[in-house]
């Protein structure tokens, strides 16, 4: 019987959903947020608010129990550094979970999740301007690629012409 048994196995082994939820921890933790099928993203979910409970308080030991934890260094020093200062006023519920619907290969329920307070999740929006600056800046040598374009046009107008 499964009394008092929380977790979700995944259909997994015990050895492959540590491995599953370490890696999905660190692409949250580095990205800010993924898409993942519904079970996953509420599997995820207490174990990554864990992680940034341990975040909050940089010691040296809450450094070393991440590092136990994770597999990528890059993500330890991140959850101690950019997420720890993102969230250290909130006093827990640091994820969000987002249904998505169903994904089209097998109807398996996706989600969106997502860590709360993270300035480079709200960048985005911003840089959304600058990449239509970009497009104009990119609409600025087109004309001059379409010069060059407008030269080889002209001589294929001409061949056109006496097929005509």
């Amino acid at each position: 019987m499964r009394h008092g048994v929380k977790k979700a196995k995944l259909q997994r082994t015990a050895s492959h959903r540590k491995s599953l939820l370490a890696n999905q921890a660190c692409s949250l933790i580095n990205h800010g947020r993924i898409t993942t099928t519904l079970a996953k993203a509420k599997a995820l979910r207490p174990y990554v608010e864990k992680l940034i409970t341990l975040g909050k308080t940089n010691t040296l030991h809450n450094r070393r129990q991440a590092m136990a934890t994770l597999p990528q260094r890059n993500a330890v020093s991140k959850l101690f550094t950019e997420i720890a200062e993102a969230v250290k006023e909130r006093q827990g519920g640091y994820t969000r979970i987002v249904k998505l619907g169903q994904r089209k290969t097998d109807s398996a329920p996706m989600a969106l999740i997502e860590i709360i307070d993270l300035p480079q999740l709200t960048a985005p929006a911003p840089a959304a301007a600058p990449a239509t600056t970009t497009g104009s800046a990119t609409a600025t040598p087109a004309p001059v690629e379409e010069a060059p374009a407008a030269e080889t046009e002209a001589p294929a107008e001409e061949t056109e012409a006496p097929k005509e």
